[in-house]
């Protein structure tokens, strides 16, 4: 039986859900009193743009000439993700100055920019040479507004998607609806805001997950839609201004991404959005941000539901600092803290939160470790990361004992090639990702590495070994190929009772093992393969075609047969990014 059923009230309505949302960014005011401790203020900002979502299509694009030129942008830097509209605009400047587009595809991707971007690229961005009135006067905007104050684009956001699991009459679609609106005033503060509501009937092995999580993976609350389908309402956005020529600052409620990988063991896009602030500082070579957050702790539905509607909160804090070692390495280092309450001594910017922490009487959880990116060559990279949750030096080593339960670390190394033997626009990613039992994992009540009970970095949580290889392909301008195979390992927990280091919402107080003889796959081991291929067609800009198909296989050992399972669809997308359900 699931552990949950699911986040689901018969009195919960959609506009609770946007109450709750308000009250939850009201409560940004005391993330944005540490501002006033920074000295900053909105009268003296810059010039600023918003900041572009998270599109793994789009930000592989930007990627991809970087890694093609074999040197650092110096708009930004890569390993912090998302990327501000003004930044990337700078960076598409460079790459026409180098000519390094050499063929349709990449003049096509590299307009595709200017297009999209077009606000900061004056007369040189592309314009619609057919007369639509007062809409689509720019291919990129269902409408704009713009004077010497205001700046406002306005676009629909539409996902019409549907197929078939197993080619039988499981049907399967997703439908959503909303709206993305960006800008600045004065040029000088950035915004943008995401509206959207869904409804849809998710793929087998992704409901099994939704139920037993209790939560939507990347949206966290959700309501009963018909006979086992999800409905849920979507709602980001933030604001950001320049507050001196080397340090910018952001607000609001959204998600983050570090790292150079199709996962991240750090921070990634998985759990649901969050009210935060972003201080990043880029000075030289170096590029320091500070992320301070406020999430949604795990719900112990056995204790019942709130009766008030207010989930318990926590507090995380993470800084980065980022090196650019010449123009072909980059060298990264973190630190992060989740507290089960807010503390002062996290909102200052230049600590060791380990230090802190101990001077606090070790309280809170601390996650260190560092990341890399290697472009030893035009075309291709090395990328890594490496994350340490707990260290005791002769644990770690082996000197008292072998796999000790106390060596919690994780792994990621991945190697990207553009261009493969010389074809243009194939790109190839190979990665490799693991993470030790009870990684992630907190003795003290809600200090996991979890948002809306969902985990903030891989999907699988812990407990984990995964190889991954994406091939990406545009024979012609408007197409996109896309390949995807995996193969995951990791070990399941037989029982709720149970706890062998995977499920990263249980507390590691009560495990199932002892200190030593704990391995990567103990437990009841799953193995899984994903196969999955989908092509895209942009018909116009932002509108695509898709058509997906996907073959799952998992194998348990109380299981003689494995449980297979394939999906075939068709989507329309409009202003969104495309979905995959890969674990």
């Amino acid at each position: 039986m699931a552990r949950f059923q699911g986040f689901y009230h018969s009195n919960l309505h959609i506009w609770l859900l946007i109450k709750a949302n308000v009250v939850e960014l009201l409560d940004m005011k005391k993330f944005l009193s540490v501002l006033s401790l920074l000295g900053v203020n909105l009268i003296f900002a810059y010039g600023q743009g918003a900041y572009l979502p998270v599109d793994r299509d789009i930000y592989h694009l930007l990627e991809r000439y970087e890694i093609k030129r074999g040197n650092f942008t110096t708009a930004f830097h890569t390993g912090f993700k998302p990327y501000r509209r003004d930044d990337l605009a700078t960076y598409v400047n460079e790459i026409f100055s180098d000519s390094l587009y050499s063929s349709k595809s990449d003049l096509f991707n590299l307009e595709y920019m200017q297009r999209d971007n077009w606000e900061f690229f004056g007369d040189s961005a592309p314009r619609s040479q057919k007369n639509w009135g007062q809409v689509y006067t720019t291919p990129a905007d269902f409408f704009f507004y713009r004077d010497s104050v205001f700046d406002v684009h306005l676009d629909p956001v539409i996902y019409f998607q549907g197929g078939l699991e197993n080619g039988s009459n499981d049907f399967r679609f997703r439908n959503t609806r909303g709206l993305a609106v960006r800008g600045s005033i004065d040029r000088k503060l950035g915004f943008y805001t995401y509206l959207s509501t869904t409804d849809l009937y998710f793929p087998s092995w992704v409901k099994d997950y939704a139920q037993h999580n209790g939560a939507v993976p990347g949206e966290g609350f959700w309501k009963r839609y018909g006979q086992g389908g999800y409905s849920f309402f979507s709602a980001m956005g933030h604001f950001s201004f320049q507050a001196t020529p080397h340090i910018s600052i952001q607000a609001g409620h959204d998600r983050q991404f570090v790292g150079e990988g199709y996962r991240s063991l750090i921070l990634s896009e998985f759990s649901n959005p969050y009210v935060f602030v972003k201080v990043n500082t880029k000075i030289w070579k170096l590029n320091f941000t500070n992320l301070w957050a406020q999430m949604n702790a795990d719900i112990d539905y056995d204790r019942g539901f709130p009766t008030d509607g207010r989930y318990p909160q926590k507090w995380f804090s993470h800084h980065r600092l980022g090196i650019n070692l010449g123009k072909k390495l980059n060298v990264g280092v973190f630190e992060s803290v989740m507290a089960n309450q807010i503390d002062w001594n996290y909102f200052n910017p230049l600590i060791f939160y380990r230090w802190v922490e101990h001077q606090l009487g070790s309280p809170d959880k601390i996650m260190i470790g560092t990341d890399f990116k290697w472009n030893f060559s035009p075309g291709m990279q090395f990328y890594g990361q490496f994350v340490l949750d707990e260290f005791v030096f002769n644990e770690f080593f082996g000197i008292d004992g072998k796999n000790s339960s106390r060596n919690k670390h994780g792994v990621q190394i991945g190697y990207k090639y553009i261009d493969v033997g010389g074809v243009a626009n194939l790109d190839w990613q190979l990665e490799y990702n693991q993470v030790r039992p009870f990684t992630y994992q907190e003795k003290f009540e809600h200090q996991s590495f979890s948002n809306y009970r969902t985990p903030l970095t891989h999907p699988l949580g812990a407990n984990f070994r995964e190889a991954i290889s994406i091939w990406r392909y545009q024979p012609i301008p408007r197409l996109q190929l896309h390949a995807h195979t995996l193969f995951q390992l990791q070990g399941i927990d037989p029982s709720e009772e149970e706890n062998f280091g995977g499920d990263v919402l249980k507390g590691r107080t009560n495990t199932s093992t002892g200190l030593f003889g704990n391995f990567i796959g103990q437990g009841e081991t799953h193995k899984t393969w994903i196969g999955a291929f989908r092509g895209s067609f942009m018909w116009k800009h932002n509108v695509f075609f898709d058509v997906t198909y996907t073959y799952r296989r998992q194998q348990s050992p109380v299981d003689a047969r494995a449980n297979r399972t394939s999906l075939v669809q068709g989507a329309i997308r409009v202003n969104f990014q495309h979905f995959d359900y890969f674990f």
